[in-house]
């Protein structure tokens, strides 16, 4: 378990009630803070330990009012061991080669990003969202951050880019904000993949932990997380090591998601 060490001294709000994305006939609604100013940083990364998430200039966390399924993730790197088909995953794709960039959106992303959502998430929140506000998705950071891109050095330049994450770094890991992959490439399991390396990249830089987001369980789209074991999740007001989903699952809180005190 992290230790918290500071109060948090932030204004906080809450969005308005919107259907749910994940879980079929249920309602969604975020806590948030805006990160600004020489504060950002050292803001983010303790809301970071207490389950929120980076998005642009806002940090939020789920705040549901009759539902606590979203399960903040993170996998600790000393304790994870991969499995068989998970280093097949790695030696299917020895041949990319990684490339940590300054966060600044260029047109081979946005390409990627495209064919990704259309293929994968083409009814999704983010389906229509044009090139600008990918750049300010990628380009709008109070934080440290990078995108880390994976390429096919055998491709003509340009059209080399198979992955890519936005990713930050926190006082105590890697964030992985949002990961991208090429869908004509199924058979390299990149999304998979990346998380992996992000693991190894932590492992390198003597940090403990990679963070992924929300895991909802019962959520196919979110199944994905659940395969990188053990993992941590954040319930009630501390993260808690599970060896499985079954675990986790049965670990969650039932009803409202509560807005407890930072």
């Amino acid at each position: 378990m992290s230790h918290i060490n500071k109060k948090i001294t932030a204004q906080f709000f809450l969005t308005a009630t919107q259907p749910c994305p994940y879980l079929p006939g249920r309602e969604e609604r975020k806590v948030f803070t805006t990160l600004r100013g020489r504060d950002a940083v050292t803001v983010n990364d303790e809301l970071s330990l207490r389950g929120f998430r980076r998005s642009q200039s806002v940090a939020y966390r789920p705040s549901c009012p009759t539902c606590s399924a979203c399960l903040s993730t993170r996998i600790p790197v000393e304790g994870f061991q991969a499995t068989r088909s998970q280093r097949r995953i790695v030696s299917r794709n020895a041949d990319l080669s990684r490339r940590a960039c300054a966060p600044w959106a260029t047109e081979e992303q946005y390409g990627l990003f495209r064919r990704y959502l259309d293929a994968r998430h083409c009814d999704g929140g983010m389906a229509e969202m044009d090139a600008s506000e990918f750049a300010a998705m990628i380009e709008e950071t109070p934080v440290r951050s990078r995108v880390v891109e994976y390429h096919d050095p055998a491709a003509p330049r340009g059209r080399s880019l198979r992955g890519a994450c936005l990713t930050d770094l926190t006082a105590d890991g890697l964030s992985m904000v949002y990961s991208f992959f090429e869908p004509q490439e199924s058979r390299r399991s990149l999304g998979a993949f990346m998380i992996l390396d992000h693991l190894e990249i932590a492992r390198e830089a003597g940090l403990p932990y990679v963070y992924l987001g929300y895991w909802v369980p019962g959520s196919p789209k979110m199944d994905y997380k659940a395969a990188f074991r053990p993992f941590e999740v954040y319930v009630r007001g501390r993260w808690r090591l599970m060896r499985d989903a079954a675990e986790a699952a049965a670990a969650a809180p039932r009803g409202p998601a509560p807005f407890d005190a930072l």
